[in-house]
Order: C-alpha cells, then structure tokens, then sequence
C-alpha cells in the first residue's frame, strides 16, 4: 500500500522511514497527531473568533512541525502564511480566515484517512 496521496496533501514516507518498520511507531505518531491536530485546530478557530491573533498565532506553530512530519507541506506553507497573519495582527482579517479555512479542509479529510491507516497498521496489514 502506498502511503503518499499528493492528491490530499499528505506523504507519509518520512514517517514510514523513520520508523524503521517498526509499526507501533507508526500507530503512536499517528495517535499523537490525531489527538493534538483537532485540539490546536479547534484553539485557532476559537482564536479567530475571538481575535485573540496571539493564541491564534501560537496554534498555528504548533501545528505547523506536525504538519510537516506527515507530508503535508501545503498545509504547513499555509498554516504558516496564517501565523505570519496573525502575529501582525491579521491586517486582513478575511484572507487569514479564508487560509485557516483552506487547511482545514485539507487537514480534516486526512485525519479521516489516518485513522483508516492506523486501523491497518494495528490490525499488522
């Protein structure tokens, strides 16, 4: 099976190298990202909505290194273009939204698709 969508943003062959076959690596990352991508998703919405651009700002970092581990590297471009935004206090308020809105939709599917690879992976398929 193949492990690199370019078609959603997502190339999981860094994670599949450094984990060195070892598939309970793999299940553990995936796990990590999957608990923590929602929650710093959710904080950057909230953040907007709140236009708290310092919270919004921070949550974009964080998330950005994790985007990148799995082969995102649109995503994480972008998530970057709204932390930029945000630390100078989103100037324009409705690009920033529209960006954070774009990744996303992009992030969102791929949690969906990371389950089912987890789920395989646990499963020793």
């Amino acid at each position: 099976m193949s492990h690199i969508f370019p078609e959603h943003d997502l190339d999981l062959s860094f994670l599949f190298e450094i984990a060195d076959g070892s598939d309970e690596f793999i299940v553990e990352s995936i796990e990590m990202f999957l608990q923590q991508t929602p929650e710093l998703l959710q904080t950057i919405t909230t953040a907007i909505e709140n236009k708290d651009w310092v919270l919004a700002a921070s949550a974009a970092h964080k998330l950005k290194p994790n985007l990148g581990f799995f082969g995102m590297p649109i995503s994480q471009a972008t998530i970057q273009e709204v932390e930029i935004m945000a630390k100078q206090g989103a100037p324009d308020e409705a690009l920033l939204v529209s960006k954070f809105n774009e990744v996303r939709g992009i992030i969102t599917p791929n949690l969906e698709r990371l389950v089912k690879i987890k789920a395989d992976k646990e499963a020793g398929l």
